[in-house]
């Protein structure tokens, strides 16, 4: 793959990537499938819609999967596919980075 071919796909992933949420989103799926309520509370400050949105985006991309149980109520849980699954090494680098690097303010 020569660069011309690499820029735009790494544009792509970047650009995904990075909107609000999906990182901590996808990093919190790194431990395993959960239900909407769980990642909702693992992150503070996320709104319920922003993360339905979020849970949309990464679908609809092949990230994230989403399982409904036929129960009453219904059980909807989440959890990441194959491809969201590779991007575990990435997030444990940038995790090692970070704590090299970032200094939290007080």
């Amino acid at each position: 793959m020569n660069q011309s071919d690499m820029c735009p796909r790494f544009e792509k992933a970047v650009e995904l990537l990075s909107k609000r949420w999906v990182a901590l989103i996808v990093f919190q799926l790194l431990s395993g499938q959960q239900r909407f309520s769980e990642i909702e509370a693992a992150l503070t400050n996320l709104s319920g819609r922003v993360l339905s949105e979020r849970l949309k985006e990464l679908e609809a991309a092949g990230i994230v999967k989403r399982e409904v149980f036929a129960e009453t109520p219904v059980r909807i849980e989440y959890s990441l596919t194959d491809m969201g699954c590779s991007l575990a090494p990435v997030f444990e680098e940038i995790a090692k980075w970070s704590s090299e690097w970032i200094t939290l303010e007080s």
